[in-house]
């Protein structure tokens, strides 16, 4: 029995489904929506994206089938349910090991701040010619993420940054309007990408399979524009869109970019698998079909792994190279294709992580400052993840490298930028 027919039934069991004529109006797994099943043909249709993909039955196919057997054998209805519900009853379930996640759990904001501070450390200072001594580089830094960590405003968190300087991490305490400065600093992006990627090195010796995906963070400025259409002005919350790889097994960001909000998807696959593939050895990624293309199935091929990307309906292979590969795989091995294609949503599991733990809105106006805050939440999520495997599998990180200093003078006064 695979994946999509245990669903079914577990739909069958929990789900009231009408039929209305040839028709069964099946509900979404998740309780948004419902989708139109036709299981007249021997294969049956749907509405759902997953049967429109290709796939020969989807859960919602196999939920009205088993809806039909229930209705034909009416006087075995309660027989039926419970055989249903005893079969979802024996899903494969995982054990979480409570004495790591209590420990981890009760220990996570002191072990954060000590974690960010050593890998802080291998920031390099770059020299000041002029003007009064700033704070240096790596304070700047701590301050910034452990800001974003705190979820609090920064007149708020300055009781925290006390306490960080009563414990020996800073020097001294900024001033609140001194880290909205900081978190402005063109000169932060470059290092803070840096940091995500040697955030997740401790655990290159466990992840080999990744998934990439995007979404976007949304903030408090507005994008105002007039639609001629309608003949009047519009308005909607401005965002940060974020394409990210992350490991499927421990949901750590192994590489990030941040680009144009409306950019497409698939350009920024090959320099996030170059970019994990600096670290860690790759075995298998798996992304959806914003993803589908040659280009992006050889890169990474080239990095040693197989492509399980989406493929569209309309996708014939016809691009040669790794690109074919992936269609025929997908064509001829589907069930076994879609084991490893699944993976993916480990991704969509790693953004409501960071989402949920750190919020999905940003504080900062400007753009600069909103992309700095975006990389900062994601810092702050890889030394979470890695505080409980320290704790779960007993991680222990010890050399974080180094990074390179800004291409210009680091300096705290307050910049400008255009929105």
């Amino acid at each position: 029995m695979d994946h999509r027919q245990q669903r079914g039934m577990e739909l069958a069991a929990t789900w009231k489904i009408p039929r209305k004529g040839n028709i069964w109006v099946v509900p979404s797994q998740s309780g948004k929506g419902v989708y139109n099943v036709d299981i007249s043909t021997e294969l049956g249709t749907c509405t759902c994206a997953d049967a429109q993909s290709g796939a020969v039955k989807c859960k919602h196919i196999y939920a009205a089938s088993y809806a039909q057997m229930r209705e034909k054998n009416t006087g075995r209805d309660a027989v039926v349910s419970e055989a249903l519900k005893a079969i979802v009853a024996k899903r494969k379930t995982y054990p979480q090991a409570w004495p790591a996640y209590n420990r981890a759990q009760t220990n996570e904001k002191d072990q954060f701040q000590g974690l960010l501070s050593k890998l802080c450390e291998g920031i390099e200072e770059p020299a000041q010619e002029r003007g009064r001594h700033s704070i240096p580089l790596r304070e700047a830094l701590f301050c910034c993420a452990f800001k974003v960590y705190s979820t609090v405003s920064a007149r708020r968190f300055m009781s925290d940054l006390r306490e960080s300087q009563k414990r020996g991490w800073i020097q001294r305490a900024p001033h609140y309007n001194s880290i909205i400065s900081y978190m402005g600093s063109p000169e932060l992006f470059p290092i803070l990408k840096a940091l995500v990627e040697q955030s997740s090195r401790p655990l290159r010796t466990i992840d080999d399979a990744f998934a990439a995906d995007s979404t976007g963070f949304m903030s408090y400025r507005f994008t105002r524009w007039f639609d001629h259409k309608y003949g009047k002005p519009r308005e909607e919350h401005d965002w940060v869109k974020v394409h990210l790889m992350c490991g499927v097994k421990t949901n750590v960001v192994t590489a990030v970019e941040i680009g144009d909000r409306e950019a497409h998807d698939a350009p920024f696959l090959p320099g996030l698998v170059e970019s994990t593939a600096q670290n860690f050895k790759i075995s298998e990624v798996s992304a959806d079909k914003a993803y589908g293309g040659r280009r992006n199935a050889e890169a990474v091929e080239a990095a040693g792994g197989t492509p399980f990307i989406a493929v569209k309906s309309t996708s014939t292979g016809e691009a040669g190279g790794g690109w074919e590969k992936v269609v025929n795989y997908f064509k001829y091995r589907q069930d076994e294709f879609l084991e490893h294609y699944h993976k993916r949503s480990n991704a969509e599991s790693t953004f409501s992580m960071i989402k949920r733990k750190f919020g999905d809105a940003l504080r900062s106006k400007s753009d600069v400052a909103m992309a700095n805050e975006t990389l900062c939440k994601i810092l702050c999520h890889n030394l979470v993840v890695l505080i409980h495997e320290m704790h779960e599998l007993g991680i222990d990180p010890t050399d974080w490298g180094s990074y390179p200093a800004p291409g210009r003078a680091w300096s705290t006064r307050r910049r400008r930028h255009k929105d």
